[in-house]
């Protein structure tokens, strides 16, 4: 391995980083400019001083990397993101493909929902799966400065013509007569009493959209499924991310609702986290 991803790797472990071997790797790449096979086979990296600033910065701050470096990866593409919105998680890709499934082989217009759109991963991803189709989707989020980064993320990837952004608290600006094939989210699901029990790094994110004030964390969930039926279209679907230990409350409240087909999904680590229902 490189001298000074080694470099780097040692500050980050000395700091406690978990996954120091991981960043290491992102910040050498990203500051040299080099793919990690050049890195490797001794490419001259021109910029050392400044890639151990940044971990030094990464070691003390505590600060997550991805807000440092000003960009995240999800599903393949690079995101900016910086304290306003969450960083993308590998769980949301489930989401993302799940509901891709739900949709891909529709030959009439789609109308898609993303309530708390955030840096734009689960919209940009789904219009760029679903680049081919005849898609709309809407964005909407409760802080003008997600809305802000999620349209940058879509004017990068140049989806802006797929997707309209709202400021929207839930369903508080969607009109009447708009309908959706999909209504899509990632909540805030964090029970607010676990603040105190996540790492360092969490607690750099945007508050509002990690927490819910309630003690099971569903909040959110209880707002979406309870006024999903007025837009959603017959047959619609209503897909959520969730924490752990919130699938059987979820499921109920989807039961309580009328929703059927209810499906759960699960990760690599045998936990459930997406849910599905239909209208």
């Amino acid at each position: 391995m490189n001298a000074i991803i080694k470099q780097v790797e040692k500050i980050l472990f000395n700091a406690g980083i978990e996954e120091y071997k991981q960043e290491a790797k992102l910040i050498v790449e990203s500051i040299s400019g080099l793919s990690l096979d050049k890195i490797i086979a001794g490419f001259e990296i021109r910029n050392i001083d400044k890639i151990i600033e940044i971990a030094q910065k990464r070691a003390e701050s505590k600060v997550p990397v991805q807000y440092i470096l000003g960009f995240s990866y999800f599903m393949g593409e690079k995101y900016i993101v910086n304290k306003d919105v969450l960083i993308p998680r590998d769980e949301t890709e489930i989401l993302v493909i799940e509901c891709y499934k739900l949709l891909k082989d529709r030959n009439k217009k789609i109308d898609i929902l993303d309530i708390g759109v955030g840096s734009g991963c689960i919209s940009c991803a789904l219009a760029k799966k679903l680049i081919d189709k005849d898609i709309e989707i809407l964005a909407v989020d409760i802080s003008s400065e997600a809305i802000k980064i999620a349209l940058e993320n879509a004017d990068k990837l140049d989806l802006i013509r797929k997707i309209v952004f709202r400021k929207s608290d839930v369903y508080s600006k969607i009109r009447d007569f708009e309908k959706f094939d999909l209504i899509v989210s990632n909540p805030p699901y964090i029970p607010i009493a676990e603040k105190c029990n996540l790492q360092k790094e969490v607690c750099f994110e945007p508050k509002v959209a990690l927490f819910a004030t309630d003690i099971e964390g569903v909040e959110f969930y209880k707002k979406i499924i309870k006024d999903a039926y007025k837009f959603l279209k017959i047959g619609g679907f209503l897909a959520f991310e969730i924490g752990i230990n919130q699938a059987d409350i979820v499921r109920d409240l989807l039961i309580e609702n009328n929703f059927k087909n209810i499906k759960l999904i699960k990760d690599l680590a045998n936990i459930t986290r997406v849910v599905i229902a239909q209208i």
